[in-house]
C-alpha cells in the first residue's frame, strides 16, 4: 500500500514539475481560461478539433499547484486523439473518480486503460479543498469545447 502511494506521489510530482503539453499551439480552434479563486490556480486550455471531430491537439499553460498542473498534464495525454463524445465521457468519468463517486476504493484502482495514469489523482478526494485543483483543467477543457471564454471552479 505504501509502495503504491509512493508511486502515485511520484507520478503527480513528475507531471507537476515537468508538465506535458505545456504550450500554446497557434492552430488551436477552441480555448478557455479557468481559475480557482480559492487557491489561485490558473489554467488556459487550448484544443484543436479536427474536421473529423476528434481532438487533434490539446495543450495548456498557466500556474498552479502540483495537483492542478499534474491533472492538466495527464488530461492532455488522455484526451488527444479522442472523439468529442469520448472526451466528454472521460471528463465525467474523471470527475466521478476524483469526487469519490465510483465504487472502487483508491487503493484498489488499477491503471485504467481509458484514464491512463489519472487514477493516481483519486487520493485528492480525501482532501475536499484539493478536488477543485484537480478538476480545474477539466472544467476549462469543457468550457473551451462549449465556446465559453472563461470558467471558474465555482461554475
Amino acid at each position: 500500500m505504501d509502495d503504491l502511494r509512493d508511486l502515485y506521489q511520484e507520478i503527480i510530482l513528475d507531471h507537476g514539475k515537468a508538465p506535458r503539453n505545456f504550450r500554446h499551439p497557434e492552430d488551436a480552434n477552441h480555448e478557455s481560461y479557468g481559475h480557482n479563486p480559492m487557491c489561485g490556480d490558473r489554467v488556459r486550455v487550448f484544443v484543436k478539433v479536427g474536421e473529423d471531430q476528434t481532438i487533434a491537439d490539446v495543450a495548456f499553460d498557466g500556474k498552479g499547484c502540483a495537483i492542478s498542473l499534474a491533472s492538466a498534464s495527464m488530461m492532455t495525454e488522455v484526451l488527444r486523439g479522442k472523439t468529442l463524445e469520448q472526451a466528454r465521457y472521460l471528463v465525467e468519468k474523471f470527475r466521478a473518480l476524483i469526487k469519490g463517486e465510483t465504487t472502487q476504493e483508491s487503493a484498489d484502482i488499477e491503471l485504467d486503460s481509458e484514464l491512463g495514469t489519472l487514477p493516481v489523482l483519486s487520493g485528492v478526494k480525501a482532501f475536499p479543498s484539493r478536488i477543485k485543483c484537480a478538476t480545474l483543467p477539466w472544467h476549462t477543457f469543457v468550457a473551451a469545447l462549449d465556446g465559453r471564454e472563461e470558467t471558474t471552479t465555482t461554475d
